[in-house]
Formats: C-alpha cells, sequence, structure tokens
C-alpha cells in the first residue's frame, strides 16, 4: 500500500509539472512593442537635435559675447 501511495504521488507530481511547464515554451510577441519603440526613435532624435543646436548657439554666443 505504501508504494502504492508512493507512486501515486511521484505520477501526479509528474502530471503538474508537466501541465504547469508548458506556459515556460510560450513565444512572447513583441513586435508591437518593437513598432513602437522605432517610431519613437525619430521624435527622440529631433529633439535632441535641437537641444544639442541650442547647446551649441549659446556657446557660440558667450564666445563672441567674450570677444567683444
Amino acid at each position: 500500500m505504501k508504494t502504492w501511495k508512493k507512486k501515486v504521488s511521484v505520477l501526479s507530481a509528474g502530471v503538474a509539472t508537466a501541465m504547469l511547464s508548458t506556459g515556460a515554451m510560450a513565444v512572447i510577441d513583441t513586435t508591437a512593442a518593437v513598432a513602437e519603440i522605432d517610431g519613437g526613435a525619430t521624435a527622440v532624435s529631433a529633439i535632441g537635435g535641437a537641444a544639442l543646436v541650442v547647446l551649441a548657439a549659446a556657446a557660440v554666443f558667450k564666445y563672441v559675447r567674450r570677444a567683444l
């Protein structure tokens, strides 16, 4: 009787593990997230470029003002 209970418990644990591990092999769809990141890259680069232009203009203004 003890060996039968042990076999049943081992079998049920194996079946439970097999049923729970199927989600681990699922593929996550990331196309929407990647497309959103790619779409925002142009806006971020435009804002970054504008910030660099403002910083460069301020540096040139300071340089010209010091020269006068």
